[in-house]
């Protein structure tokens, strides 16, 4: 009988080592990437420091600031964090509808449920990321770092005590239509304050409270529709809404007045 041999196996019948690592190289040659091998795809140490990245800081796009950068506000906290928004419901409906774009839930509590009407609809009747409540009649939301909650009230001059407040990773803007008394003691309260287009009386009256120079004052019943006074601590911007097409045709243009 003729002997046979086998591969990976000399002729007496022992592997044969080579044919083993061989076999081995093989296999491993189809796992993973070798990495760049061309020229192009390197950089030199001195070239390094010319990529970059235009990422700002994460939340949702309010605006565009007077550098004409985007104004990102961050409303998804690990802790809570209360806003309040001195002007129009087109510009609360605009950051409801941004904030919800980022995953977040938002709750809205309001006495004028028929202006929140076609933002539900649009946005498939309340199960993608936007309730309406009445008055005093928000449950509580479970938010969390995976579902964070933004909870609006749009509850007129004088909203009463907000059954739900802020918590961990679940922020309350309060709009209200104009200075109104309850105004000083929710500016104390509130982290950001947004202030749209008042009167001069109102804007002397909110500076006192803001200790905001006399430009920005004087500049406050001048603002167009759109334009946002932010203020938080020291820090100030004023931030333009620049609505996507898709906004104008739920929400129309901006506007101060509702």
């Amino acid at each position: 009988m003729t002997a046979t041999t086998t591969r990976g196996a000399s002729a007496s019948g022992e592997p044969n080592p080579s044919a083993g690592r061989s076999g081995r190289r093989s296999l491993r040659s189809g796992f993973g990437l070798r990495g760049p091998r061309h020229g192009r795809h390197s950089v030199s140490e001195d070239q390094l420091a010319t990529l970059a990245l235009p990422i700002g800081d994460d939340g949702v796009v309010i605006g565009v600031g007077a550098d004409g950068r985007p104004a990102v506000l961050g409303i998804n906290r690990p802790t809570p964090y209360d806003v309040v928004l001195i002007g129009g419901l087109w510009t609360a409906q605009v950051l409801a509808l941004r904030t919800a774009a980022t995953g977040a839930r938002v709750a809205v509590e309001t006495g004028r449920p028929q202006a929140w009407v076609q933002m539900v609809h649009a946005m498939g009747g309340g199960q993608n990321g936007l309730a309406v409540y009445e008055v005093g009649r928000v449950p509580p939301q479970g938010a969390s770092a995976g579902t964070p909650v933004l909870v609006v009230r749009d509850c007129g001059m004088r909203p009463p005590r907000g059954r739900v407040t802020s918590g961990p990773w679940q922020s309350v803007l309060t709009l209200l239509p104009y200075l109104s008394p309850v105004a000083p003691r929710l500016v104390r309260q509130a982290r950001l304050v947004g202030v749209q287009r008042i009167s001069p009386d109102e804007a002397a009256e909110l500076g006192r409270a803001l200790s905001l120079p006399r430009g920005d004052m004087e500049a406050l019943p001048t603002l167009a529709d759109g334009f946002t006074l932010w203020c938080a601590d020291r820090d100030r911007q004023y931030v333009m809404t620049q609505p996507t097409d898709a906004e104008i045709g739920l929400l129309g243009t901006p506007r101060r007045m509702d």
